[in-house]
C-alpha cells in the first residue's frame, strides 16, 4: 500500500483569489477599503468594521516567526519529516498565518521568536500553500 499523501486545501469561491496568487508567487492577503486593515484569512467582510469592501492585496511576503510547536507525530503524508514546525507568523500587515516551517531544523535553538521569514510556495495537489523559511535560506 503506498504512502498516504499530504493533505491539500480545496479552493472555495471566497478563497479562490488566494489561492491563485500562491500558484503565480504572491502571497495575497485582503485589505479592507472601509476601515483599511488588513484581513486573514479570506472572507466576506471586514472583521474590524464588518464592511463588504474587501480587496486583494500582494502582500511582499516576509513575516516574523510569531510562535510554534514542533511536532513529532506524524500527520497523514509527514512520515518522513518528523519532527517538523507548526508555526504561527505574522506578516508586516499586522495579521498572522498558520503554515509550516522548512529550510530549518525544528529545533528550539534554530527558531528564535521574531526571526525573519520569507515565503516559499510548495505546490500540493491542484494548489500551492504558502510556506515560511528564514529569510536568510537559500531558495
Amino acid at each position: 500500500m503506498p504512502p498516504p499523501t499530504k493533505p491539500a486545501p480545496v479552493p472555495t469561491p471566497e478563497t479562490l483569489p488566494f489561492w491563485e496568487g500562491c500558484a503565480a508567487g504572491e502571497l495575497r492577503i485582503q485589505r479592507c477599503t472601509s476601515c483599511g486593515k488588513h484581513v486573514f484569512y479570506p472572507r466576506p467582510a471586514c472583521p474590524h468594521c464588518y464592511s463588504t469592501d474587501l480587496e486583494w492585496v500582494v502582500s511582499d511576503g516576509t513575516a516574523t516567526l510569531h510562535s510554534y510547536v514542533i511536532s513529532h507525530r506524524a500527520g497523514p503524508g509527514f512520515a518522513e519529516e518528523v519532527p517538523y514546525v507548526i508555526a504561527i507568523v505574522e506578516l508586516p500587515e499586522g495579521v498572522r498565518m498558520m503554515t509550516n516551517l522548512v529550510q530549518v531544523e525544528a529545533d528550539p535553538e534554530q527558531l528564535p521568536l521574531d526571526m525573519p521569514l520569507r515565503v516559499v510556495f510548495e505546490p500540493r495537489g491542484d494548489v500551492h500553500l504558502p510556506l515560511f523559511a528564514p529569510a536568510g535560506s537559500a531558495a
